[in-house]
């Protein structure tokens, strides 16, 4: 098994290809606590090794975010958790384990949410997975959109700039009653 790895706009958070699925079939799952890797056996694995702060499981790829050290000491051990876990076939979430509950939105602004949503999903989600980040909806309220920000985007550098300029500035174009997007922890 062969896994690549790639820098992120986060120098805190370090991308990890294992060039097989790992949420597919699943929503995103955002681990930002040790407390709540609990939840996957994958990154309970990985926050096993020091400094490591957060892990995040994409689609096709885990973020894992530190707190300190270097990434050329950090590496070589998520690397082989990594490994042994897929090698060894073992679950990446434990059985019951949810990694987001899905919401129904319903009221006045149910079609102007579902459109938001719906940008978020086809045009905004994929282009920061690429960056192994991920957003997700939160809330509307009054013109103002409420987004989680996980993975490599909680805490980048560029995640205010990315959400002010590009995130609003898109659901604005399309969602004319979106007035402001704000990032909620």
């Amino acid at each position: 098994m062969f896994i690549q790895t790639e820098d992120t706009p986060n120098p805190a958070t370090l991308k990890f290809l294992p060039g097989r699925a790992v949420m597919d079939t699943a929503p995103p799952a955002d681990f930002p606590n040790v407390d709540a890797a609990q939840a996957s056996p994958l990154a309970a694995a990985l926050f096993e090794t020091e400094h490591v702060s957060a892990v995040f499981l994409g689609s096709d790829f885990i973020a894992v975010t530190k707190s300190g050290g270097e990434w050329q000491h950090l590496k070589p051990s998520l690397l082989n958790t990594i490994m042994e876990h897929f090698v060894a076939e073992r679950p990446i979430m434990r059985p019951g384990a949810s990694a987001q509950a899905a919401s129904e939105d319903t009221g006045e602004d149910a079609e102007v949410i579902a459109a938001i949503k719906e940008i978020l999903e086809t045009r905004v989600r994929p282009a920061v997975a690429q960056d192994g980040g991920d957003i997700v909806f939160h809330g509307f309220d009054n013109g103002v959109v409420s987004l989680h920000m996980r993975g490599a985007c909680a805490g980048c550098p560029s995640a205010t700039a990315t959400l002010k300029h590009g995130i609003e500035n898109l659901l604005k174009h399309f969602v004319p009653s979106v007035t402001e997007v704000r990032a909620v922890m």
